[in-house]
């Protein structure tokens, strides 16, 4: 390359040759930067191919607990959002054995005035039924009904829902799973008479 020519460099300042002609440097403006966080919220994304989880199994005692404060703790053990390792697009939750389901309450007239709806497919084939009436037939439909309700309404919905067991009353045929009982922080209600 050549040489810069006199009429590019006039405008360009030479750097002092000497320490007493340098002028005071002129503070530099500080940039605000925001406060590190420790957390930084990152969701754990597994790689390459996994295992299947070792599923645990849980058992709940549905005595005297409301619908649906029960079906909002237990649908988060099935979807796997207790762990650490959760991920949205994968089922990494746990089993769930409800027991005692037709022990279950509703708070206010909820057995009177709540109804349970469905469709045959034919016209004029809509299917009502009141709470208590289903609970007379199938005492582990309302509850079975709440916790799926929660439950992504997906293919991967439909496969965490297979991990629920709910059963009317005391017994269970699940003694080779070796369930942990389930201590949940739902308030009981008062007992019905």
């Amino acid at each position: 390359m050549s040489e810069p020519t006199p009429e590019l460099t006039e405008g360009v300042s030479s750097p002092p040759e000497t320490a007493t002609e340098t002028a005071p440097a002129a503070p530099t403006p500080k940039v605000r930067s925001r406060p590190r966080k420790a957390y930084t919220g990152q969701t754990f994304v597994p790689k390459g191919r996994l295992p299947e989880p070792a599923r645990k199994w849980f058992l709940v005692d549905a005595t005297g607990l409301t619908v649906g404060r029960l079906a909002s703790q237990i649908a988060p053990i099935l979807m796997g959002k207790h762990h650490p390792r959760y991920t949205t697009f994968m089922d990494m939750g746990d089993g769930v054995i409800v027991i005692n389901a037709e022990k279950v309450v509703f708070r206010g007239d909820k057995w009177n005035q709540k109804l349970y709806r469905r469709h045959t497919g034919y016209p004029g084939g809509l299917r009502e039924i009141k709470a208590r009436d289903l609970l007379a037939k199938f005492p582990t439909r309302i509850l079975q009904h709440a916790i799926v309700g929660m439950l992504p309404k997906t293919k991967l919905g439909r496969q965490m829902a297979k991990k629920l067991r709910v059963y009317a009353g005391p017994n269970h045929p699940h003694q080779a799973q070796r369930p942990e009982r389930l201590v949940l922080d739902t308030l009981r209600a008062p007992s019905r008479t």
